[in-house]
């Protein structure tokens, strides 16, 4: 199970992408600060780092530039409400592995995370996901029922991206309404809801199950 650092100060952000990371499987601590965010980083605990740049303490490109002196080669992510392309590129240069500007998509977050531990750890890319006759290419981005071709929206896409990447569990409304809407969703909306309607209608009975009380999961 990978482990993340989340480097934030504005906690509403730093509360959705660690829900989002969770969900995903993933291990997460939640630091506010640069001089804790270099003192975590700094141990070889984690995985990863998502790092924000406007910090109270050492800034975002403080860290950074201290880890790397360091000699601390864990992967970083810059996600920052900063995006001319002189600070772009100061990051960059400095040791970023990636960078990302507010507001942002959880999916692509998600997205980068995981091409950046693949690339850390030398692994092969998954490129199509599988569940029974059920698959999805995540290149071409078609869908697959049996010999069928299924045509979804970008958010059907995503949908069900999430639940092929968990077969057998139980995703909350919530959880869903984070990955696929980001984090200025409205928890009172039904729109999970009309999306798995829509999905269901499109991929046939059954593929989706409806977990009374709990949310939808995809049988394995």
């Amino acid at each position: 199970m990978n482990r993340i650092l989340i480097v934030e100060d504005e906690e509403r952000i730093a509360s959705f992408v660690e829900k989002g990371l969770r969900a995903n499987g993933f291990t997460t601590t939640v630091v506010g600060d640069g001089d804790a965010a270099y003192d975590y980083a700094v141990t070889g605990g984690f995985d990863l780092v998502v790092l924000d740049i406007g910090l109270p303490g050492k800034d975002g490109f403080t860290v950074l530039r201290q880890l790397r002196e360091a000699r601390v080669s864990v992967p970083v992510i810059v996600l920052t409400a900063r995006d001319s392309v002189r600070d772009t590129v100061a990051g960059l240069e400095g040791g970023a592995d990636d960078w990302m500007t507010k507001p942002f998509r959880f999916e692509e977050l998600l997205a980068r995370v995981r091409l950046r531990l693949r690339t850390a750890a030398g692994a092969p890319e998954v490129t199509v996901l599988r569940n029974g006759e059920l698959t999805l290419d995540l290149r071409t981005r078609r869908a697959r029922s049996g010999e069928r071709t299924v045509d979804l929206t970008a958010r059907e896409f995503v949908l069900l991206e999430l639940f092929l990447r968990h077969p057998g569990q139980v995703l909350s409304r919530e959880q869903i309404l984070s990955h696929v809407w980001g984090y200025d969703f409205d928890p009172g909306s039904n729109i999970v809801d009309v999306y798995v309607r829509a999905l269901r209608k499109k991929l046939g009975a059954g593929r989706v199950e409806t977990v009374r009380g709990m949310g939808y999961r995809l049988p394995e």
